[in-house]
């Protein structure tokens, strides 16, 4: 009979719309500069992305092959 008012309440939207949840693939939709000479180009496949607490706007813990661990905006990514 427990209910979970806080899951339903923290919402996170891709730039389209779309609901995400924990384990979704995205997409890229801008370049993104990283430190230091690297970037992420736009149309970047990320896999099983992980949702967090917004920390200065970063609501997607992920794994990017190529650069690592990082942290993206769900405002510059698209659910495939």
């Amino acid at each position: 009979m427990a209910s979970d008012s806080g899951e339903s309440a923290a919402v996170v939207r891709d730039s389209v719309g779309n609901v995400l949840s924990d384990g979704d693939t995205v997409t890229v939709v801008t370049s993104l500069k990283v430190k230091g000479s690297l970037s992420i180009k736009a149309g970047t496949k990320v896999r099983n992305i992980r949702l967090i607490d917004p920390v200065n706007g970063h609501d997607i813990d992920c794994k990017i092959d190529g650069f690592g661990a990082m942290q993206l905006k769900s405002s510059v990514v698209k659910k495939v």
